[in-house]
């Protein structure tokens, strides 16, 4: 994939997903471009044991949970992705814990990056009021309503807020997300440092 192997080393990312729901593309993409740019991807859930992935709308495989999300402190981890999928993203808003780590993260400025229908999760954390991102087009309404700025593209790096804010459009645009995401990390990272 053309990451610099210590482009993330050092840094630990928090993925986020409901104990099912996930897309498994979204979620297992994402953590192979972090591993392999020398970051340690831990999966947080809000249920303890494994969480069940789907392809589409078919069961893919089980993940084993690292952490549970309401034992989780935001500043143990450098950033946080959030992969889509519809019912991952619409279980984690209801759930307090999963909802207060991201406002928490999302208010300390840690990079955060969502695809697909994960920005429902950033909504209910009251997190993108004059953001501008992208999403699955079916959540632009949502979007629009929830004070963000909603745009058709592949990804999109907002940095008009605490932390940047990569968001991407769906499993076709996973490269170019997964090269973003990768790269907006690094940089926050870098700038913590100094």
């Amino acid at each position: 994939m053309g990451w610099p192997s210590t482009t993330l080393t050092g840094r630990t990312i928090a993925f986020l997903v409901a104990p099912y729901g996930a897309e498994q593309r979204q979620l297992a993409s994402a953590w192979q471009a972090v591993a392999e740019s020398g970051g340690t991807p831990r999966l947080l859930s809000t249920a303890p044991g494994r969480v069940q992935a789907v392809r589409q709308h078919a069961l893919g495989d089980t993940f084993a949970v690292d952490g549970l999300v309401a034992e989780a402190d935001p500043a143990g981890y450098d950033g946080l992705v959030l992969p889509g999928g519809v019912a991952n993203p619409d279980l984690l808003r209801l759930d307090g814990a999963a909802v207060a780590f991201v406002r928490d993260c999302c208010a300390a400025g840690r990079p955060v990056a969502a695809i697909c229908h994960a920005p429902w999760t950033l909504i209910e954390a009251g997190a993108l009021r004059g953001r501008t991102l992208t999403s699955w087009p079916s959540l632009r309404t949502d979007l629009l309503n929830a004070g963000a700025h909603w745009v058709d593209e592949e990804v999109h790096v907002c940095r008009d807020g605490p932390g940047p804010l990569v968001t991407g459009r769906g499993p076709a645009d996973l490269p170019v997300f997964e090269d973003t995401l990768v790269t907006e990390f690094a940089h926050a990272a870098a700038k913590r440092r100094r």
